[in-house]
């Protein structure tokens, strides 16, 4: 059996219906480009803590180094219910030895970059941030490969992150978990 390196993805990529409006946001592209090498680690922070599809929209508010997670109309705060869930999964994430993080661009829980962040409630002052969930993947795992999907439809961009990821794993060996080349 050959060895296939786990990466994280945000679940809407592959294809689940996940978003708050019952959709998905499926990438073909990853799916027949890096799906072919990898084993695939769905992960979606709204449902997994609890959430419901579908659900009002949310928005980041705030301090963009801490924002919070709110949804657009009723104004409802799960940010502490998102930060609960985090720390566990992250536990979990650990455990499977992923090595590699693909998020859904703009997302409010998994943006990696230029994720909209509104200054003050009901107001349109905007700057950018992490997804809640991005920022406290990248504190955990300060040196796991990141990127949003949407960085890495040209060749560059995907090499790049290839290499990153398989780079490491070329002292693991899958037979048995040492730290042996097999290059």
């Amino acid at each position: 059996m050959k060895y296939r390196f786990k990466i994280g993805i945000s679940a809407c990529l592959l294809g689940n219906k996940v978003r708050y409006d019952g959709a998905h946001a499926y990438d073909r592209y990853l799916e027949e480009t890096i799906g072919k090498f990898v084993e695939w680690v769905a992960v979606c922070p709204e449902v997994e803590c609890g959430l419901q599809v579908p659900r009002e929209p949310m928005r980041l508010e705030g301090n963009p180094a801490s924002p919070r997670l709110l949804t657009k109309k009723t104004g409802i705060d799960h940010t502490n219910r998102i930060n609960g869930w985090c720390k566990k999964r992250l536990i979990r994430l650990k455990k499977e030895d992923i090595s590699g993080f693909i998020f859904k661009s703009r997302s409010p829980s998994c943006g990696l970059r230029s994720v909209k962040v509104y200054m003050m409630p009901s107001t349109n002052s905007i700057r950018t941030g992490r997804g809640i969930f991005a920022e406290a993947f990248i504190r955990r795992f300060p040196g796991i490969p990141v990127e949003d999907e949407d960085r890495l439809i040209g060749n560059y961009r995907l090499d790049n992150f290839m290499e990153r990821v398989f780079m490491p794993g070329r002292w693991k060996s899958p037979e048995d978990g040492s730290k042996t080349a097999w290059i």
